[in-house]
């Protein structure tokens, strides 16, 4: 199962290049991401926040691998996930990715919010895992083949 979403940038957060050091976080409004700099993260960052809600309407969220692709999120998972009937029964959701763990500094963040498809065709899964595959793990072919095997593997296989 793939889930795509469609980018609503919500907020940035700062960009430690350009930003004026501060000793208050009570106005974060002044902290800005650029353009290139969320570019950046996006092509760097493997893993994303994404949030849900239940059926009880409370928020819930997992880490996840991403790829953003022409103005759109791509996440996988099995069916088999309670988040994949809640995304169906209620599509909008959130995505939040941060640069920690990547080379490009800390506390540089944005949040995302749109609509989510649950798409499970063959074209989609021919293109979109060999691309996260690339992402994940980008030192080895044989490592994103196994990965790519893995994601193809039905369960109980």
């Amino acid at each position: 199962m793939s889930t795509a979403t469609d980018a609503d940038t919500a907020s940035n957060s700062s960009d430690t290049d350009e930003a004026e050091y501060t000793d208050s976080y009570e106005d974060v409004s002044t902290f800005v991401l650029s353009d290139d700099r969320e570019q950046e993260l996006l092509d760097k960052q493997t893993e994303c926040t994404f949030m849900w809600t239940t059926k009880a309407n409370d928020p819930v969220g997992v880490i996840m691998n991403f790829v953003f692709e022409d103005g759109t999120f791509w996440v996988t998972c099995t069916r088999r996930r309670k988040r994949v009937p809640a995304v169906e029964a209620r599509p909008r959701v959130a995505l939040a990715i941060s640069s920690r763990g990547t080379d490009i500094g800390i506390s540089q963040a944005v949040t995302y919010k749109g609509d989510a498809e649950v798409l499970e065709d063959d074209a989609t899964k021919a293109w979109f895992y060999p691309v996260l595959a690339a992402k994940v793990r980008p030192a080895s072919t044989e490592a994103q083949q196994a990965f790519v095997h893995h994601l193809e593997t039905p369960a109980g296989s």
